[in-house]
């Protein structure tokens, strides 16, 4: 009988039943990869984290992140929850933990804060795919039930990646992206063609000074029909607002607060840093806090 431990944590807040859920397993040694399958199936949430110990020389740890229907290569909000389990377990002190993803071997800032954990994970390469002309931006559009002219048009639809790329759409307002009523099928089946499983909605227009944006994201072809709130859309929305002049980084970086999540009632904030030379983004890091909802064994 092997034993695993076997946590539910929401990342990006500090409140039960908001921010982002994820499931943890910081002692993954052992699982095959369709016993993790099952498991993300079982748990049901957009992604969960199974921790495994290094299996070579520069990284501490090795992390593995499943959606309900696949593996992918990198995820923030799972990032977060299994470095702040991984955290509370080993009683850590501030430190620095290199982690091996799919997406490459990465640092994750654990900053201790009394009784509790910020995390904040450095994100992969930044890629910039060409913006989407019509007909494909016409159709991503209609995929996310948008008109025309609910687009913000100092914004580019446009593939954006630091690890697990996502489709960036700017609108007008917040508004515009609370009512948004996406037809799932069409996007899973725009997914197929761009390459791109997620479609990350975003404004300016936050409606807080303490926000720079709000946005919603939607990944239907790999089991999310809506994630709650996306470290690795906030991320690269950063690079793309310092690429586009949209967001000043003032002496070489960008920092600023992103907020998601409140059309599932789920609200939560994301934060995010990017470092630049001019107009070219170098280094994005997303950050946050997260929350123990339960712990449990699972017997396999």
């Amino acid at each position: 009988m092997r034993k695993y431990r076997l946590y539910q944590v929401d990342a990006f807040t500090t409140e039960r039943f908001c921010g982002n859920p994820a499931g943890v397993v910081p002692n993954a040694d052992g699982l095959e990869e369709g016993e993790m399958r099952l498991i993300a199936r079982e748990l049901n949430n957009s992604e969960t984290a199974f921790i495994f110990a290094a299996d070579g020389a520069g990284h501490d740890v090795r992390v593995r992140f499943f959606t309900p229907t696949c593996e992918v290569p990198s995820c923030g909000h799972a990032t977060i929850a299994a470095h702040y389990v991984r955290a509370l377990e080993r009683s850590l002190p501030s430190c620095v933990v290199v982690q091996k993803i799919r997406a490459g071997i990465l640092p994750v800032e654990v900053i201790r804060e009394a009784e509790t954990y910020r995390i904040v994970m450095t994100q992969g390469a930044i890629e910039f795919s060409e913006p989407f002309t019509s007909p494909v931006s016409d159709e991503i559009l209609a995929g996310l039930g948008l008109a025309p002219d609910d687009r913000d048009e100092r914004c580019p639809i446009q593939i954006v990646s630091t690890g697990h790329s996502k489709v960036l759409v700017g609108v007008r307002s917040r508004s515009t992206v609370n009512r948004i009523r996406p037809d799932l099928i069409r996007l899973s089946e725009i997914s197929g063609s761009i390459d791109c499983n997620g479609y990350f909605v975003f404004t300016l227009d936050s409606g807080c000074e303490a926000m720079l944006t709000h946005g919603r994201m939607f990944a239907p072809a790999i089991g999310i029909p809506e994630d709650p709130v996306t470290g690795n859309a906030n991320g690269p929305l950063g690079a793309y607002l310092v690429k586009h002049g949209l967001a000043e980084a003032a002496d070489g970086e960008l920092r600023f607060r992103a907020q998601q999540g409140e059309a599932m009632g789920r609200p939560g904030i994301v934060d995010v840093s990017v470092k630049a030379r001019g107009s070219m983004p170098t280094v994005v890091r997303v950050g946050g806090r997260a929350v123990v909802v339960f712990q449990s064994e699972l017997e396999l």
